[in-house]
């Protein structure tokens, strides 16, 4: 596959959260491998139900906002993380994630690594989840 035809499978689409671009004065736009960062954190942000045309989109996390944080609890959510991105992020494989305790009370660590299949280039991703509030 040509490096053209690699980006071209990258894709391009809204920056998230949307902003206006104040020298086009139109919507910023996001490619290539912050596109696949920023569809991680829209998928990891949204539950189950929340979009009307598509209502298993989404990861279960908020479920876990109210539940008692211990090891089994982190395990199941590891795995509803890794479920949804192997689901809802095709641009992407060999996704490993791991959930532990954040330094700040009441906060945990989404630590994901993954390749993306166009480049097979590696990346991580950490995402901090608060027990009371969810993502910031």
């Amino acid at each position: 596959m040509e490096e053209r035809e690699k980006r071209a499978f990258l894709g391009t689409g809204f920056h998230f959260p949307l902003e206006i671009d104040e020298t086009t004065g139109r919507f910023r736009m996001s490619s290539e491998e912050e596109n696949i960062k920023e569809s991680i954190k829209l998928i990891l942000m949204t539950g189950k139900g929340e979009r009307v045309m598509r209502p298993e989109f989404g990861c279960g996390l908020k479920q876990f906002i109210y539940e008692s944080m211990d090891y089994g609890t982190m395990v199941r959510m590891e795995q509803e993380i890794k479920s949804a991105l192997e689901r809802w992020e095709p641009r992407i494989e060999d996704i490993e994630v791991s959930v532990t305790p954040g330094e700040e009370k009441n906060a945990l660590m989404i630590r994901i690594a993954f390749r993306v299949r166009a480049t097979n280039n590696p990346y991580n991703y950490v995402f901090p989840f608060f027990l009371q509030e969810g993502f910031e």
